[in-house]
């Protein structure tokens, strides 16, 4: 390291001595200052990259209040012939005004190798190796006040331009003036970039992928609107129409793409649908209705139909261009670190990634009518473990998008190959960490878009003359690629292929390039996956919730005499519930998965068991009543009621027949009962299908049993004739003692001891019974609005319901007649 420059020019003694006291008074007032301020002005802030180091954007310190920026390098790379132009601006970040303030540039030095640039990059006060100003084209800018910024133009003449061959320079900018406490011209801050330089012709072009990220959060849910023939697609929210929209993420990001030929497409197939959807029209659902089912007055019409068409339009041709290639993603993106660390086991998972990788495939060549790629695999962040890829092999991922700070290759002195093969017939393609990051941070001003540029130059022309054989690269972009930062990449690559030291290729050209032998192929374990990801991973009990769908769905879709148009929207719901897109937003996510589950907790409630209370059975036999209700807008089956006595000895009930329930519609079932005392009996009604499976919550009643008189009879009768009997045995043995000639005692019994009621007369008849059950009355129920499209309960209202009880209605009572 070169020591610090401390002024410019020629200083006095007597000048330095005073800074050399006066500067910690000086620190002490910046730092109230920034207190008093709150924080920094946002140019003074430094720009850092995720997972990586920080970008070219210096800060203020006591000693050099002044913060530079550069705006803009032309041309990007340099040569013999262009003098280079920078523009900018300087910023008194301090709490006392700088005078006479110029901006100049410093001899270019030299970089040689890529940690060089990584030293340079983390450099913070002016050093001497930063080169030496040069005096002449300085911008004169003047006093500058605290807060205040003035913009410079300077230019590096050709001459200055000294390397022989090409490469890389340093190109730093210096602000200099006069503070408070030093009188005397010196530096006040200073900000740094690379030039590339071309003198001499470049050698094989490095092989360069990007992955061009076409993703977002699920949209659409398990509700649709409308009837079986004219469904309407309903969204969670509208937020999508604004992306789609000119100016909106997605709008520049296919765009920007489509002048890139040889771009690697990287889609979503979910979210393809979704535009689909929206291109015929489309209702988003009112906050807080994300579990009902979807109706008029709780959705509201989208707003993106034309931005959807127009878009839609725009992909499809972006994507035909000649050199690229699409990538399908498996369907809704799931979460395979997630998955693979809390729920690779549970019961139906597989299925489910073998589902959503086929309907991926499916769905992007459909949509897009191109030939796809899906046998890639995306993790989260690129991040990779054994674990992960065991669960990519599910979704047909042989090739696995990977992070370089995944399987480093720290200990090499160059850049090894992209391609790794990593055992069972799967490849992982590491990106470079470096020139990936510099595309994850905020590229919203035009500083740090340059800075971006510029170092993406210098770290990929340094790649390029490191080794004589021609090299490959992957940049692997944030999912979420911003609108700003695909433009600065888009220029970066652009600037690079024109300087002729980057080509750039498909994924697969760089995925098939034999690896290097000394690059680092060893998967990490699981205990080496980064602690922070494992934070915001799915758990295992929302993963275990989430297959869960698919047993109570499979109940569901049992007795729906339409399954089918059930089964599609909540099979695609399951895995959007998983999607990797919720990693960074978490509240919205659990919303979704709260929203499928209750729907479909909803569906299956709507087909029901009407509540009852008492139910009287005046007599020794008679007929139960239950009913049962469809809400649902098609018509169930496979369904009986099974009704159980909890004293059989006292009350049995028989069996039903399967049962067939229309649209909207109640309907009431005739139980045989045989009763053989009085008083209540509890009773338990369950809706349960033909394969023996219960169907929703059981609903309890009494049978109140009363007036079982022919039974009674019977008995009385009985111990009648027993009396009667031991009474003619008595008076025949009396007679026979007596030598009295005796009766005949048949004769005898037919006279005297036929009891009332045995000829049936007088109990109760079955077929009387089920007449009184028929015309026990019948209510009128109510019609119930449309839901949705087929599939949800009805809003309510009044529906048909044959042999109801209006008493049933209104106390919950039902009497049956003997």
């Amino acid at each position: 390291m070169g020591e610090p420059v401390r002024h410019q020019g020629q200083g006095t003694a007597g000048g330095a001595r005073r800074r050399r006291w006066v500067r910690p008074l000086s620190g002490l007032l910046t730092a109230a200052a920034l207190l008093a301020c709150g924080t920094q002005p946002a140019s003074a802030r430094p720009v850092m990259a995720a997972g990586g180091p920080p970008a070219l954007s210096p800060t203020a310190s006591a000693e050099y209040p002044a913060v530079v920026t550069i705006d803009s390098v032309s041309p990007h790379v340099a040569t013999q012939q262009t003098p280079v132009t920078v523009t900018g601006k300087v910023t008194n970040a301090g709490p006392s005004p700088i005078r006479e303030v110029s901006a100049g540039l410093r001899t270019p030095k030299p970089v040689t190798n890529r940690s060089t640039i990584d030293s340079i990059v983390r450099r913070t006060d002016p050093l001497n190796a930063d080169g030496t100003p040069i005096t002449t084209g300085r911008e004169v800018l003047g006093n500058l006040a605290p807060g205040e910024s003035h913009s410079f133009t300077v230019t590096l003449p050709v001459g200055e331009l000294k390397p022989t061959k090409g490469g890389v320079l340093e190109l730093a900018v210096d602000a200099s003036g006069r503070t408070p406490d030093d009188d005397d011209p010196h530096t006040l801050g200073i900000a740094r970039t690379f030039l590339p330089f071309n003198s001499e012709p470049m050698p094989q072009p490095t092989q360069l992928a990007v992955v061009w990220p076409i993703t977002h959060a699920p949209e659409l849910v398990a509700q649709t609107l409308g009837t079986e023939n004219d469904q309407t697609a309903v969204l969670r929210d509208d937020s999508l129409a604004t992306e789609l929209a000119p100016g909106g993420r997605l709008h520049q990001l296919v765009q920007t793409g489509k002048e890139l030929p040889g771009l690697t497409w990287v889609v979503d197939p979910d979210l393809l649908d979704t535009v689909l959807a929206m291109t015929r029209g489309y209702r988003v659902q009112k906050p807080g209705t994300a579990g009902e089912s979807a109706k008029e007055d709780n959705t509201v019409a989208g707003s993106g139909r034309d931005a959807a068409t127009e878009w839609l339009k725009l992909l499809r041709a972006a994507v035909a261009t000649a050199g690229s290639q699409v990538v399908s993603l498996p369907y809704a993106d799931p979460d395979l670190a997630s998955i693979a660390h809390e729920g690779a086991d549970l019961p139906g998972m597989d299925t489910a990634l073998r589902k959503a990788h086929t309907a991926g495939e499916v769905t992007t060549e459909g949509r897009l009518s191109v030939d796809v790629s899906s046998n890639v695999a995306w993790p989260y962040q690129g991040q990779l473990d054994q674990q992960i890829a065991a669960v990519a092999r599910t979704t047909g991922g042989d090739v696995l998008l990977t992070s370089g700070t995944a399987l480093s290759d720290s200990g090499l002195d160059y850049t090894p190959n992209a391609a790794r093969p990593i055992g069972d017939g799967q490849t992982a393609v590491v990106a470079d960490p470096t020139i990936s990051n510099l595309f994850q941070q905020d590229l919203s001003t035009p500083a740090a878009q340059s800075a971006a540029i510029q170092r993406f130059l210098a770290e990929t022309v340094t790649v390029n003359h490191q080794r004589p054989d021609p090299r490959t690269l992957l940049v692997l972009p944030p999912r979420n690629l911003g609108g700003a930062a695909a433009e600065t990449l888009a220029k970066a690559v652009a600037a690079a292929q024109q300087g002729g030291w980057t080509k750039l290729v498909k994924l697969d050209t760089v995925a098939t390039t034999p690896a290097d032998r000394n690059a680092n192929g060893a998967v990490p374990t699981p205990g080496d996956y980064p602690q922070q990801l494992r934070a915001g991973e799915l758990t295992r009990e929302t993963l275990a919730q989430v297959m869960g769908i698919q047993g109570k769905l499979d109940q569901l879709l049992f007795i729906l005499t339409q399954p089918q148009r059930v089964r599609g929207p909540f099979n695609a719901a399951m895995v959007r519930s998983m999607s990797t897109q919720w990693r960074d937003q978490g509240p919205a996510g659990s919303t979704y998965r709260a929203g499928v589950q209750n729907y479909l907790d909803g569906l299956i409630g709507a087909v029901k068991l009407t509540p009852k209370s008492t139910v009287t059975l005046a007599g020794d036999n008679g007929i139960v009543l239950v009913s049962m209700k469809n809400d649902l807008n098609q018509a169930v089956g496979n369904l009986r009621i099974r009704l159980s006595s909890s004293q059989p000895n006292r009350v049995h009930v028989g069996g039903a027949d399967p049962v067939v329930v229309e649209a909207v519609t109640s309907r009431t079932l005739r139980f045989n009962a045989r009763a053989k005392s009085n008083g209540p009996v509890p009773m338990t009604a369950q809706l349960e299908t033909t394969n023996g499976y219960p169907y929703g919550e059981p609903m309890s009643f009494t049978v109140e049993v009363t007036s079982v008189t022919s039974g009674v009879l019977y008995v009385i009768g009985g111990g009648v004739i027993l009396m009667l009997l031991a009474a003619v045995r008595f008076t025949l043995q009396r007679r026979k003692r007596a030598d009295e000639p005796h009766e005949d005692p048949e004769a005898l019994l037919d006279e005297t001891i036929a009891p009332s009621g045995t000829d049936g007369t007088d109990g109760a008849d079955g077929a009387d019974g089920a007449e009184a059950g028929d015309t026990a009355g019948s209510g009128p129920g109510g019609t119930a609005s449309d839901a949705a499209a087929g599939t949800g309960p009805a809003a309510g209202g009044t529906s048909q319901e044959s042999g109801a009880g209006a008493g049933e209605h209104a106390s919950g009572d039902e009497k049956v007649g003997h």
